[in-house]
């Protein structure tokens, strides 16, 4: 057997002997639907809101813990452990200061789009929003660098709210989810019964390129004669790594990475002209202003690469090909915007492989 089905049926294996109902705590349902959600290690620091939590841990020999040293290191190594495993990062800390000491990880996961499940503890379901001891509104102080939270109100919660976190980030354009659990709930007894269905009224995520936008996207192709690609992380993410190799070598067209991006092209290739932007290198800029069309894959046209608007690629046609189309246009207005499909799947569009061969002056045949 191959260590890659012998992982399978271990995971298998592993699910099927959590996934029993039984009458156990809101702490042990926490870790047993994180088995089950393919969870391979979590990253935290204990405090009095998560002790039951903790408490659950010991003895439990399948679950896997890091203890750090402090709650921000304990959500930067999340954040780690998802960009080099391409895998959702977990981590857990304790109600106010401990939670609010995640910030900073949560809005680096946020911008960066890193699939995150952050676990907080809270006070008790009665003190809240009575200033308790180390209560703090965790959930509102994310909103806005979260794609989604939760504050869960029973125990019987846990299971959906855990299943749907993980799709949550994801999914789509990725990113940190919170659950918020206050400690009575952690301490709580029900049945446990898992769940494996997500149905989410109005989170549908685009996962298919617009025909339409794709068939303009070629014809601006096939009239440019300085035709430029700037790809991000998005391309990292949804391993289209291959496909964008082939498009490059095939059309000829020079690409300049991110730096979220770099790793998605070999940096060493001609066509490679290195980072763009105020960090960037002078043939990159260049390239950038002498464009007459800009291909961006899965960036932001972040300022740092911008610069002013009014002077970045002034001669160029803009495309933006983004699994969030509502980065499209914030910064510069495209004249064809696409979604690129989701997760692992994301693939470049097949009929870009057909586009005609361009040269630009100095790239390589």
């Amino acid at each position: 057997m191959s260590a890659l089905n012998a992982a399978l049926k271990s995971k298998e294996e592993l699910i099927q002997k959590w996934s029993k109902p039984e009458v156990i705590t809101g702490s042990d349902i926490l870790l047993r639907s994180l088995l089950i959600e393919g969870v391979e290690c979590v990253f935290g620091y204990p405090g009095g809101a998560v002790l039951y939590i903790y408490d659950a841990m010991h003895g439990f020999s399948d679950f896997h813990h890091l203890l750090t040293r402090h709650e921000q290191g304990a959500i930067h190594a999340a954040d780690g452990y998802a960009r080099s495993t391409g895998k959702v990062g977990v981590c857990i800390a304790t109600s106010g200061p401990g939670a609010t000491n995640l910030v900073t990880g949560i809005a680096t996961a946020y911008m960066d789009s890193v699939p995150l499940v952050v676990i907080t503890g809270n006070v008790a379901t009665s003190l809240i929003g009575t200033d308790a001891f180390q209560e703090a509104d965790i959930v509102g102080i994310t909103m806005p660098i979260t794609k989604h939270s939760y504050l869960v109100r029973k125990a019987e919660d846990l299971p959906r709210i855990i299943h749907e976190a993980f799709h949550i980030a994801n999914s789509g354009r990725k990113g940190p989810v919170l659950i918020d659990i206050p400690k009575d709930v952690s301490a709580e007894k029900i049945l446990f019964q898992p769940v494996d269905q997500v149905e989410l009224r109005g989170y549908n995520p685009t996962v298919q390129p617009n025909r339409n936008q794709l068939d303009k996207m070629i014809r601006a192709i096939e009239k440019a004669e300085r035709p430029l690609l700037l790809v991000g992380g998005g391309t990292i993410y949804s391993g289209a790594h291959e496909e964008l190799y082939e498009f490059v070598t095939k059309t000829g067209i020079p690409i300049t990475t991110t730096l979220l991006g770099l790793g998605a092209f070999p940096s060493g290739n001609d066509l490679h002209v290195g980072l763009p932007g105020m960090h960037g290198t002078w043939t990159a800029n260049t390239a950038i202003q002498n464009a007459d069309l800009l291909i961006n894959i899965g960036a932001r046209f972040d300022d740092r690469v911008t610069g002013k608007l009014d002077g970045f690629a002034p001669k160029a046609k803009i495309v933006h090909i983004d699994i969030d189309l509502r980065r499209s246009a914030r910064m510069c207005r495209p004249i064809s915007r696409s979604s690129e499909m989701s997760g692992r799947s994301c693939k470049l569009p097949i009929h870009w492989r057909n586009a005609p061969r361009t040269r630009m002056p100095g790239a390589l045949s």
